[in-house]
């Protein structure tokens, strides 16, 4: 091992121990430092992003025996040991927390030397890197293996990437995810110049990121977000049209608000009750890509919109190699922004929660290390 750095044998971490309430997430202040393979790195964690999936993981939300909406609260006795995003048994104790930015302190033998000493961020998807494009090798970040709610991680160093921009290690903790879930799913859905495309959740991360993905290739951007939330909204965003959350008609509201009651792409991570009109105001052959439920997983789903109109739908979870490189490239170029709504202490990772899960903020949420 590499290394130009005293590494602590033991570190503050905060510890999934079991499906559950936050009581279940635990603080420790002497939680044994991780040793690194050949072909990883070590990583001191300086920030590090929250995510539904943290959330969604802890509560077994991901259970097929669960129809709720997500609410950062236990499911009952839940006690689905298969409960986890890829539907296989997770692993306790487990060091949730994906979206690391950090510096590589200690390299492994087989690990790329040019990374030690450098600022870097992690692509969340863990591989098979024999055999990188196969989905079903994947896992995730902080999911499958640790993550970074801790002073230090340890990760393939095929995961790292410099990192070389004036941002913040809290604003750059606020990319991994949200923007490769958002990237991931226009790419699916072919979003091109002058689509119209139908963005729900659009104040939380993955919805942020959507619009400025969205514009970025030329887009139009019709928002949904809570009444309370658009002037924000409009100010950080410059979005083209914002809807209500709750409308009786949502193709009557997109009419009026944009002269066109269709739309070609709907982007989709909320799901819940007002799901049949987002499939009812595609135009024909239109295409809609969801990676999430927020509001509910079960819906009312009429096959006849869906094949007489000829419309193409996208599940969007895992990323093809490669898309992380895009990112970084992103925001080297300053094409995309940070929406940071707070950031908190490691140690303050409760109340995080709970900002987060309460869903009044618009962008992501931030821990630092």
């Amino acid at each position: 091992m590499n290394e130009h750095h005293t590494i602590p044998k033991t570190m503050k971490a905060f510890v999934l121990h079991g499906y559950g309430g936050q009581d279940k997430l635990v603080y420790h202040s002497d939680w044994p430092t991780p040793h690194i393979g050949h072909n990883e790195v070590l990583i001191q964690v300086h920030a590090c992003g929250l995510n539904n999936t943290d959330i969604n993981t802890r509560t077994g939300w991901y259970s097929k025996t669960v129809t709720e909406k997500t609410t950062g609260k236990p499911f009952g006795n839940f006690n689905d040991p298969n409960a986890s995003w890829g539907g296989a048994p997770l692993q306790f104790p487990r060091i949730q927390g994906a979206d690391v930015v950090g510096k590589v302190v200690a390299i492994g033998k087989d690990a790329s030397p040019s990374l030690l000493d450098q600022r870097v961020m992690v692509d969340t998807w863990i591989r098979d890197w024999d055999r990188a494009d196969d989905p079903s090798t994947c896992r995730y970040f902080g999911s499958e293996i640790d993550g970074g709610f801790a002073a230090y991680t340890a990760v393939n160093y095929r995961n790292v990437h410099i990192i070389n921009s004036s941002l913040s290690d809290v604003e750059l903790a606020s990319f991994a995810t949200s923007y490769i879930t958002a990237e991931n799913m226009i790419n699916k859905a072919d979003v091109k110049s002058g689509d119209r495309v139908l963005i729900t959740g659009a104040s939380g991360g993955v919805g942020s990121a959507l619009i400025q993905l969205v514009k970025r290739r030329g887009a139009i951007a019709i928002a949904i977000a809570s009444e309370d939330k658009h002037s924000l909204l409009r100010e950080k965003l410059s979005i083209d049209h914002i809807l209500p959350r709750t409308v009786n008609n949502l193709s009557q509201s997109l009419q009026d608000l944009t002269g066109s009651a269709e739309v070609d792409v709907v982007a989709d991570v909320v799901g819940g009750d007002l799901w049949p009109q987002y499939i009812e105001v595609l135009k024909h052959s239109g295409r809609y890509t969801c990676s999430g439920a927020i509001a509910g997983p079960i819906v009312s789903f009429d096959l006849r919109s869906f094949y007489l109109k000829d419309l193409t739908f996208t599940g969007a979870t895992i990323i093809p190699a490669g898309l992380f490189c895009d990112l970084i490239r992103y925001i080297e170029n300053n094409e995309i922004k940070p929406l940071v709504a707070a950031h908190f202490p490691l140690e303050e990772l409760h109340t995080a929660q709970d900002m987060f899960v309460n869903k009044k903020h618009i962008g992501n949420i931030v821990v630092t290390i």
